[in-house]
């Protein structure tokens, strides 16, 4: 529980922000900044405070829509998930509460502690929209079900990615410990590091001279399960801000030639000055109309490495991005789906025999991964699978998920990531 004293302006605040992402018009980070940058007074403590208060209501909604329809038969308002959510959630008493409420909402909230909530339905049980619960609980029990979503329902840790073009992952956790900063290698990521709590490091020497970057264990996995080696031609196929593209240049020592393409030069643009930054010299970005734009044509059979991180529902990122568990439905799933399965169609076409082509995404549901991998492998009978265990074995990561990658937030301890590694026959 946190020693914060709530007033009325930074109870508003939260209530404001709360507000506005229950439209579920726009993403929960996009909201953010958006009144960040226009309440440019808010100090840090408090935008914390916004923060976390903001992304607790959308991981709790169900639990706390039904603990304010228990306390009175009013109209549940974001001011009251808002308060639900603090003292139900976050632990914080009446007494921390008493200079931003009146008369009626302490007595509302004295009620609000004597609620006791039957177990309720799997989906309310789990925080989850009753559609996606019911696919969850066709994949594995119950039990699992609920383990899964205790683990996305924790805030991510921050983790790193070191630049071993710069640096090396002993200086920078040496540098780190001598500042104070409490961090840590991350289990199986190479070049990893895992930091206790979350500081600012938009202004640290190490990120303004590229010897970091930003980036989840998980992610950085699928970048080692590609392996590009130096001197090859490698493509990251929707290379979006460039996270992924970074460590690829890098994994090639900024050697041979690594094209980044993506359908948004607005993404693009932010790779801009992380490339400035990090020292690469082989990274080469373009805007493409689609994944069948005459300059992925012109590129058919090229390439030694092929990266396709799909578009997807991100449903592996709930820990991240709470709200994109309602702002995706059945019917959104099944479009992305198509979209997938013709990305890596055309993807495919870049890669030379004997070439590799990795296809990945943040999502936990079987149609979006194995199910788009089995029906290009139906289709394409010169790719075959790779087991990714064996891919990572040879570079001394220990990870056993069966013949794909799958990563889940309560095992591994990063965001869900599901990752096909497939080869075309010499």
């Amino acid at each position: 529980m946190s020693s914060l004293q709530i007033n009325a302006a930074l109870l508003q605040g939260a209530r404001n922000v709360v507000h506005e992402l229950l439209t579920f018009e726009y993403p929960a980070d996009a909201v953010l900044s958006h009144y960040f940058r226009n309440n440019r007074e808010v100090g840090a403590r408090d935008r914390a405070f916004i923060a976390e208060t903001a992304y607790a209501v959308l991981r709790r909604k169900r639990t706390l829509e039904r603990l304010c329809a228990g306390s009175s038969g009013e109209r549940i308002t974001p001011q009251r998930l808002v308060l639900a959510s603090l003292t139900r959630v976050a632990g914080y008493n009446t007494k921390q509460l008493a200079g931003a409420l009146d008369a009626d909402e302490v007595k509302w909230l004295d009620a609000l502690r004597e609620v006791k909530l039957d177990a309720g339905t799997l989906a309310e049980q789990a925080d989850l929209p009753d559609w996606l619960a019911d696919r969850l609980a066709a994949l594995m029990p119950e039990a699992d079900v609920l383990a899964l979503v205790r683990g996305m329902n924790q805030p991510a840790p921050l983790d790193l990615r070191v630049n071993p073009v710069k640096t090396s992952r002993e200086a920078v956790l040496k540098q780190l410990s001598a500042e104070g900063i409490e961090a840590e290698a991350c289990p199986y990521a190479p070049l990893g590091i895992r930091l206790k709590k979350k500081p600012s490091l938009a202004k640290h020497p190490l990120f303004l001279d590229g010897s970091i970057e930003v980036q989840d264990e998980g992610s950085q996995l699928l970048g080692h399960l590609l392996q590009p080696k130096r001197g090859e031609m490698v493509m990251d196929f929707c290379a979006g801000a460039g996270g992924k593209t970074l460590l690829l240049g890098a994994l090639m020592r900024s050697s041979g030639r690594l094209y980044a393409f993506d359908v948004s030069d607005k993404r693009l643009a932010k790779l801009k000055p992380r490339l400035a930054r990090s020292g690469l010299s082989n990274v080469h970005p373009g805007v493409i109309a689609s994944e069948n734009d005459q300059k992925v044509k012109r590129l058919a059979g090229k390439f030694d490495r092929v990266l396709v991180d799909a578009p997807c529902s991100g449903l592996g990122t709930l820990r991240r991005n709470p709200d994109l568990k309602w702002r995706q439905t059945p019917e959104s799933i099944a479009e992305l789906q198509e979209k997938q399965a013709s990305i890596l169609s055309s993807a495919s076409r870049l890669v030379k025999a004997g070439g590799r082509l990795v296809y990945a995404t943040c999502s936990i549901l079987p149609e979006e991964n194995a199910a788009v991998v089995d029906a290009f492998l139906a289709t394409h009978p010169d790719f075959v699978r790779k087991p990714a265990a064996e891919v990572l074995s040879q570079q001394n990561i220990v990870l056993d998920t069966g013949e794909d990658l799958r990563l889940l937030p309560h095992v591994h301890g990063t965001d869900g990531f599901y990752a096909a590694v497939l080869e075309r026959k010499a």
